[in-house]
């Protein structure tokens, strides 16, 4: 059984690890967000931390900003279970930090397509990488 939720514990509110996660961290595009990913050196309670940003610079009003913050987050809770397996099933820990870098609001149907093509990118991403570390 799936569990689509998404718990204070899944949130990366730790500042030492976001800092090592934004000196260390690989990253790719995936319009109209980009995501920065680096590997956990310690075990978290779950596979993966998140946090979510929106820029300032581009979105002005703090109600938008927040705006695009929620749809984020509800687009990695429905899509996360992918990832989760493919982590699970790796034995990895994932600290994960997704950035709206659009211009404009986009609907939420064209942020969950997104989300999920961004997703699949990811995992595809940590299979290369890990593929190159074992040869």
């Amino acid at each position: 059984m799936k569990k689509y939720t998404f718990s204070k514990e899944e949130r990366l509110c730790s500042k030492r690890l976001i800092d090592g996660l934004f000196h260390n961290g690989s990253s790719f595009v995936v319009y109209p967000y980009r995501v920065i990913y680096s590997r956990a050196a310690v075990a978290l309670p779950f596979p993966v931390q998140v946090i979510t940003s929106v820029s300032k610079r581009r979105f002005k009003h703090a109600v938008m900003r927040n705006r695009l913050k929620r749809l984020i987050r509800e687009c990695y809770r429905l899509e996360k279970h992918n990832l989760y397996d493919y982590l699970n099933e790796h034995s990895l820990h994932l600290l994960l930090a997704i950035q709206y870098i659009g211009k404009e609001e986009l609907p939420f149907t064209d942020l969950h397509q997104k989300m999920k093509m961004l997703l699949e990118k990811l995992s595809h991403e940590l299979a290369s990488s890990t593929l190159g570390k074992r040869n």
